[in-house]
C-alpha cells in the first residue's frame, strides 16, 4: 500500500456534495450533523477550512430513530447516486466511507457507549450534545451541529479552538487531548497495545522501526499509538538502540501514530495496521504532515 498525501478538496464540488448528502439523508428521514473540521469551519468561519481534505458528517445510532438497518439503506442510496461506498463496522461506530468526483465524505454513525460517543481519534463526547441539535446557516442552507457547539469544540480541539491552525497544526492538540483522556480514563482500556522498547514474543505481534532519511535507525524517538475503532487508550514508548518499538495490534484497523524525535515530529492520523506485520517509518521532508499509510511493511524482521 503506497503512502497517500492528503490534498485540499475542491470547495465548490464539496459544497455541492454536502448539499446532495443532505437531500439523500433527508429523503430517508435521517438526521445528521456536521462534525470535525466541516463543523468547525461552518461555525467559526462560516466557510470550509481552506486546507480541509474531506467532508465530515455524523449521526448517532439510537437517536432520532436511527437504526443500523437505516444506515445500510442510506449507504445503498448514496451508491445509487453515483458514490463509491464502503461500510466499516467497528465497536465504536458504523463508518460509511463515500467518494464522488474525487471528494471524500465520511458519514460516521456512532454507537452510544455509557452515554457517550467516541469521535476520531477516540475522543469521548457526551451523547447529550447530539440530542437537540442546533440549526445553523451554512452555504445558504440550514445544517445541524452539536449543541452547544462551543462545548463540542472545547472537547474535540481544546480551549483554543477559535484560533485557526495551519494545515497539520491541529493534530498535536488532538493528540494532547487523547493523552489526557487516556491517563484519566477507563483503566480497562489501558495495557492493550503494550508499547515497549523490549520485545516480548508472548505479547507483541507487531513493531515499527523509526529511521531517518538515510535509513539509519533513530534511537530514543518517542512513538505513540492509539486505535480509532476500539477503546485501546493511547500508549507510548521510546525506540530501542536499533530504532524499534514493539506492540500488540488487537485487530486490523486504522490507528493514530505519532513519531517524535529531536529532528522529526509527525502525527499520522490514519494508518491501516494489521496484526503480525512489522512496519518501518521514514520521514518525508517534502510532506511534514498530511500523510496516510506512511508506515510500510518492514522486510527485515526485528531480532
Amino acid at each position: 500500500m503506497k503512502p497517500i498525501v492528503f490534498e485540499p478538496m475542491d470547495m465548490p464540488t464539496a459544497e455541492s456534495l454536502l448539499k446532495e448528502a443532505k437531500t439523500i439523508l433527508g429523503q430517508l428521514g435521517i438526521n445528521f450533523f456536521l462534525r470535525h473540521g466541516t463543523c468547525l469551519g461552518a461555525v467559526r468561519d462560516q466557510a470550509f477550512i481552506p486546507w480541509d481534505d474531506d467532508l465530515d458528517i455524523g449521526s448517532v445510532i439510537g437517536l432520532h430513530g436511527l437504526t443500523e438497518k437505516k444506515v445500510y439503506e442510506a449507504a445503498d442510496a448514496f451508491k445509487e447516486n453515483g458514490y463509491n461506498m464502503k461500510v466499516i463496522d467497528s465497536d465504536l461506530h458504523l463508518s460509511v466511507d463515500l467518494k464522488k468526483f474525487g471528494i471524500q465524505m465520511d458519514w460516521t454513525c456512532y454507537r452510544i457507549i455509557d452515554d457517550s460517543i467516541y469521535q476520531w481519534p477516540v475522543i469521548k463526547i457526551p451523547v447529550s450534545l447530539h440530542v437537540n441539535l442546533k440549526p445553523i446557516k451554512f452555504l445558504g442552507e440550514t445544517f445541524m451541529v452539536p449543541n452547544p457547539p462551543e462545548e463540542y469544540f472545547r472537547l474535540k480541539y481544546g480551549p483554543n479552538w477559535m484560533t485557526p491552525k495551519e494545515a497539520g497544526g491541529f493534530e498535536q492538540e488532538v493528540l494532547d487531548l487523547m493523552e489526557e483522556v487516556s491517563s484519566a480514563g477507563d483503566p480497562t482500556s489501558r495495557g492493550v497495545l503494550l508499547l515497549s522498547d523490549k520485545h516480548d514474543p508472548k505479547n507483541h505481534n507487531s513493531s515499527v522501526r523509526v529511521v531517518d532519511y538515510d535509513g539509519q535507525p533513530i534511537t530514543q524517538a518517542s512513538v505513540s499509538l492509539a486505535a480509532t475503532t476500539v477503546l485501546t487508550g493511547l500508549d507510548r514508548s521510546d525506540t530501542d538502540e536499533d530504532g524499534y518499538v514493539y506492540f500488540r495490534i488487537p485487530e486490523e484497523a486504522c490507528y493514530v501514530v505519532a513519531v517524535q524525535s529531536k529532528e522529526y515530529n509527525e502525527i499520522l492520523y490514519l494508518e491501516e495496521l494489521s496484526p503480525g506485520i512489522n512496519y518501518i517509518y521514514t520521514p518525508a521532508p517534502e510532506h511534514p504532515s498530511g500523510r496516510m499509510n506512511a508506515l510500510v511493511p518492514n522486510r527485515i524482521q526485528p531480532i
